[in-house]
């Protein structure tokens, strides 16, 4: 990972990866938003010294023994540990402890990175109930995360959005990113390597949208972020390999942009989180109990959440937690969440709009694409791409029309839609690609805020002790360092600090007044 004090790469400097300070280094992960997970490593068994002849033995071996133990130790070094930092966290892929505990402070219902970075948040903001601690406690029914949509997506941050709101969040994550280590850095554990590739975003914009584009870059400018203006003769001297037509300007991101391994940042957030203190289940809320069921009704009108069910994987027992809060994280079904059994539907009025929405990613392969240099790419049409590594492989889809959504009972991929719909739009836009050839395909979600495509950030109107962090619609992991840090604010200090966010709370949705987002890819 970054060395702490580099400043974040600029897509200027070429796409020299490994941090966002652009410098190649730390400890190698998974290639960029693969969504494949690391394989465990085994731990070596170099406890039992061999038993040799000290009067006997050869300078030579007594080296190579010496050498072996030291190579064992750094290998010790580098594997979870019951001893360790590490002791009590529960690698993705294996059940971590059967059962939930009976009671904690604050549930977090998903385990995704946004319901990791609030977990840890809670714990880093607790004040004044550091003194016993304040108990927090992940749900994931996934361990494993195969469909989780934090690591299925593409791995992008950027700056440019056309909310204010967005730009900040931005900001602030791309700083937690350059300083990660001092962030979620756990002792004696190996510095964290994000694989940040500092290349940028480009967006391309046809007449109809040019005024749009300028004036949200305008807006992104005023909010402190660097983005370059580009006319179509500039887009193409920087990027020759460009198909210009109906092209009337171009954005481009000069720094704080480019995309990385969201596996790696799950993972940093979870092992930060469990360090220090925050518990984790695999398992499924699926009932509240509230207040509203007491039997004798309460002398004030407000209703809280006593109780969440947590079923177990494969089976139909479950286990009542008590608790004082509830965050809904749970991503793209946190609006399903809010159904569940218990709560009464008169308190879920307005509904939380937040749907799953499937989204394919394309990987393909041009030996005479664009270099190092390309950027992440968006093209009039919507259709986006970036490079992926340095081999001429690269990564791209499209958000298909409202009409046209596919199911999202299922994460299977339609291969027609790259090769009627995607293939065309980037052949024409880079001509090489119509020599592409397609190497594989995945789907994952995003959840989709039907109301204005923004997150919800904030307390639920009538249930006093639910907080919602959902609803980002594709931009949910580079987001989520701000959001968890705002919510954490709002259950342990009761408002904003770092971040003024009070507009992407709940109370839009009761108005009706969308604050919408233009720059959903």
């Amino acid at each position: 990972m970054l060395r702490c004090g580099r400043a974040l790469g600029r897509g200027a400097r070429g796409a020299r990866g490994g941090t966002l300070g652009g410098t190649l280094g730390g400890t190698p992960g998974p290639g960029t938003g693969t969504g494949t997970a690391p394989q465990q490593q085994r731990q070596l068994r170099t406890d039992r010294p061999a038993r040799t002849d000290r009067t006997e033995r050869p300078d030579f071996f007594r080296e190579l023994g010496q050498s072996l133990g030291r190579l064992g130790q750094a290998l010790r070094d580098q594997v979870p540990a019951a001893g360790s930092a590490w002791g009590r966290w529960t690698p993705p892929g294996t059940h971590p402890d059967p059962r939930p505990p009976d009671e904690a402070d604050v549930v977090v219902v998903g385990g995704g990175v946004v319901g990791w970075s609030v977990a840890y948040w809670l714990k880093m903001l607790e004040g004044r109930y550091r003194r016993h601690g304040m108990k927090v406690l992940v749900v994931e029914r996934d361990p494993t995360y195969s469909r989780a949509s934090t690591v299925l997506s593409v791995g992008g941050i950027r700056q440019q959005f056309s909310l204010p709101e967005n730009i900040q969040m931005s900001r602030f994550s791309a700083s937690f990113l350059r300083n990660i280590n001092e962030h979620l850095g756990v002792p004696s554990e190996p510095p964290i390597d994000i694989q940040f590739q500092p290349s940028g975003y480009l967006f391309l914009a046809s007449p109809d949208r040019a005024a749009e584009l300028e004036a949200n870059v305008q807006l992104q400018r005023n909010e402190g972020a660097q983005v370059a203006l580009l006319s179509p003769t500039k887009l193409k001297e920087k990027f020759p390999w460009i198909n210009t037509e109906d092209v009337a300007v171009a954005s481009y991101g000069l720094e704080d942009e480019g995309w990385f391994d969201p596996w790696i940042l799950l993972n940093a957030l979870r092992r930060k989180a469990t360090s220090l203190g925050v518990h984790n289940c695999c398992g499924e809320v699926r009932a509240f109990v509230t207040s509203a069921s007491d039997p004798i009704p309460s002398e004030t009108k407000s209703t809280r959440i006593k109780y969440v069910h947590i079923y177990m994987p494969d089976s139909l027992e479950y286990q009542p937690v008590a608790c004082s809060i509830v965050v809904n994280a749970a991503g793209a079904w946190a609006g399903k969440l809010l159904e569940a059994e218990g709560i009464p539907g008169e308190l879920c009025q307005p509904p939380l709009p937040i749907q799953p929405r499937k989204r394919y990613v394309f990987s393909w392969h041009c030996p005479d694409g664009p270099g190092l240099s390309c950027p992440l790419l968006v093209d009039t049409s919507g259709a986006y791409f970036r490079r992926d590594g340095i081999a001429g492989n690269y990564l791209g889809g499209m958000s298909p029309p409202e009409e046209e959504e596919p199911d999202p009972s299922d994460l299977s991929v339609d291969h027609d839609f790259f090769q009627e719909q995607i293939w065309p739009l980037l052949a024409r836009r880079v001509p090489c690609f119509e020599s592409l050839r397609v190497r594989g395909a995945w789907a994952g979600y995003y959840d989709y805020n039907t109301f204005d495509q923004n997150g919800v950030l904030g307390p639920h109107p009538r249930l006093e002790n639910l907080f919602v962090a959902g609803g980002f619609s594709g931009h949910g992991l580079q987001h989520a360092p701000a959001a968890g840090r705002a919510l954490a604010e709002l259950v342990v200090r009761g408002r904003f600090e770092s971040l003024d966010l009070q507009r992407l709370g709940w109370a839009r949705l009761g108005a009706g007044e969308p604050l919408r987002e233009g720059g959903v890819v």
